[in-house]
């Protein structure tokens, strides 16, 4: 059986080349692979494509984190050359950010969707569909250069697949063939995109052995997974961490 279990994150991303199209979730803490994307920074690959719900820093309460506290894609922002996304602007309590950031941004090669479509662009791609009819966007910017078609009498814009080189992957355990189990919001688009790129890395909670986890409660079948990472107790989006931020500004 092929080996999974990589161990450091430094190990699991050190063949991502330059120009690498990755997708990751983010949505706060909980759900976000902090500890791949950080590796991903510091080995300076650049020209990336990256497909994300959102490229803003987190907050907690009024307090916007740092990548010390919460490391989201947007801290890649030197490194990306094209960005596929919901939300691509911080939020007004970060504005200073933002200043800092603006000719990068500028730079970027942006585009948008709403968080629905890009969930089922992804999911498309993942389960081998070749698109897919919105009614999203009729009418709007989003519609310009998409086929557009009439159906039952409603307008409707063609959407078609994304998939990915790699995708970076949070959940809370997995055992040694790569079953994953997801808690709370880590569910949300960490499962589809585990099937939508060619190698899905995933940062998990705990490793368990072969046959510990309950067949049905996973989620993301081992077969989608390619490298399994366990998180240090104190490192970024371990319990530890989290309650240690949610303490101090909550």
């Amino acid at each position: 059986m092929k080996n999974k279990v990589f161990d450091s994150f430094r190990e699991a991303v050190a063949d991502i080349p330059d120009g690498a199209r990755i997708m990751m979730f983010s949505w706060g803490a909980a759900g976000t692979p902090q500890n791949l994307i950080r590796a991903l920074r510091d080995k300076g690959v650049k020209d990336l494509t990256v497909i994300s719900h959102n490229f803003i820093p987190a907050w907690l309460g009024s307090h916007v984190c740092t990548e010390e506290e919460i490391m989201t894609p947007f801290f890649l922002m030197k490194r990306v050359k094209r960005l596929i996304t919901s939300w691509p602007r911080p939020i007004e309590a970060a504005s200073d950010l933002l200043e800092v950031v603006g000719k990068d941004m500028e730079r970027i090669e942006l585009e948008v969707m709403s968080h629905g479509v890009l969930a089922e662009r992804i999911r498309a791609g993942g389960s081998g569909i070749g698109g897919f009819y919105s009614p999203t966007g009729v009418g709007t910017v989003l519609e310009q250069g998409k086929e557009k078609r009439v159906i039952d009498g409603r307008e409707y814009l063609f959407e078609s697949p994304i998939k990915a080189d790699f995708s970076f992957i949070k959940a809370h355990k997995a055992d040694k063939r790569g079953n994953l189990v997801y808690r709370g919001s880590e569910r949300a688009a960490n499962p589809y995109m585990a099937m939508a790129a060619d190698t899905a890395i995933a940062e998990v909670d705990e490793i368990v052995e072969m046959g510990e986890l309950d067949p049905e409660v996973v989620v993301t079948p081992g077969i989608f997974v390619d490298r399994i990472v366990q998180i240090p107790d104190g490192a970024l989006g371990s319990d530890k961490q989290r309650k240690e931020l949610c303490s101090k500004y909550l």
